[in-house]
């Protein structure tokens, strides 16, 4: 099972045949969060029309976040920020969210390209 950070989920909308491989052949799953960042994204580049569409195709598989993950997802951004590797608060819940819950954080984002966690899948652009 796979939680979707925003960059997967973008990557799908683009038509990234690794990603689409993946979603293809496993549960996945995202939060709000996510949600909200690819809304803003795909409004951003493509328009409400698109926005809307994925944001509702992808709603379907959302999670609640409880907040005990955000606080230990802000603990977790801070040590990661200690040893330099620099991930946005999202990413940060998204990643928690995956340990908290024994699944893996899939990302494309530059701050995880050096951390190592049976918790991560790491997608090399």
């Amino acid at each position: 099972m796979y939680f979707l950070d925003t960059y997967a989920m973008v990557e799908f909308t683009k038509g990234n045949l690794k990603v689409k491989n993946l979603l293809e052949n496993n549960k996945f799953f995202t939060s709000d969060f996510q949600l909200m960042e690819l809304y803003y994204i795909t409004l951003k580049n493509e328009g409400e029309g698109s926005a809307e569409k994925y944001f509702e195709i992808f709603a379907l598989t959302k999670v609640p976040v409880s907040e005990l993950t955000i606080k230990n997802a802000m603990k977790k951004r801070l040590e990661l920020k200690k040893q330099k590797l620099d991930i946005s608060y999202v990413d940060a819940i998204g990643f928690q969210y995956a340990i908290d819950n024994k699944t893996v954080f899939v990302t494309g984002d530059s701050g995880f390209k050096d951390l190592t966690s049976e918790n991560l899948l790491y997608l090399e652009k």
